[in-house]
């Protein structure tokens, strides 16, 4: 898309793409990734922004790998266009592979919390519905438990005059999207970009 192009425009026009699913990595499930690498799986509104800065902010300093898909709905395989139309409970996220002797849980945490707006309810920037929801899907009781702190801590520090409306809730089956979504503001920069997605300057949680 043209970056002239107003930006609500931009956004409607997103493709509805049918291109088979695979990750950034089509070997991923193969490769050797560090003993003791883990998962980690956010919603936070359009996905492609999502993507684009923690690939920003955290490439060569832990992040193995990540890819873009859809989590925590009721239908099996969803496309992007039945997620878009808001029936399959699915949520626009990211997963990625990380490096905890590099990056920790609790980091990529705490700048999901500066990225985007956890209080607005199905909604960032323009974007609305249940597959633009902010949320946390754990891999295990201890992502459960730092989740559920870190969401403490930054409610009472940084967004302390709106209610945060983050879902936490166990990571269940993971779709890929199609692959014309994965890495997508790389390969078409000037590319629709949420509003609501920049890193706030939040001073450290204490």
């Amino acid at each position: 898309m043209a970056t002239s192009m107003p930006t609500f425009l931009t956004r409607l026009f997103r493709p509805f793409s049918q291109s088979t699913r695979i990750g950034l990595n089509p070997d991923a499930a193969a490769q050797n990734f560090p003993e003791g690498s883990q998962k980690a799986t956010v919603a936070a509104g359009c996905f492609w922004g999502v993507e684009h800065l923690y690939r920003k902010h955290f490439g060569g300093q832990g992040l193995l790998d990540a890819k873009v898909g859809y989590i925590g709905g009721d239908s099996s395989n969803p496309s992007y266009r039945s997620v878009c139309s808001g029936r399959t409970g699915h949520a626009e996220s990211l997963q990625v592979v990380f490096d905890p002797s590099k990056v920790t849980y609790t980091q990529l945490l705490e700048f999901f919390y500066k990225m985007h707006d956890p209080t607005t309810k199905d909604r960032q920037g323009g974007d609305s519905g249940t597959q633009y929801r902010s949320a946390i899907f754990f891999h295990d009781e201890e992502q459960e438990r730092i989740a559920k702190e870190v969401t403490e801590k930054v409610q009472q520090q940084w967004w302390k005059t709106s209610k945060i409306t983050t879902e936490i809730l166990p990571a269940g089956q993971w779709w890929d999207a199609e692959i014309y979504h994965q890495l997508y503001l790389e390969n078409n920069p000037g590319g629709y970009e949420c509003p609501a997605h920049y890193v706030r300057s939040f001073p450290a949680l204490s």
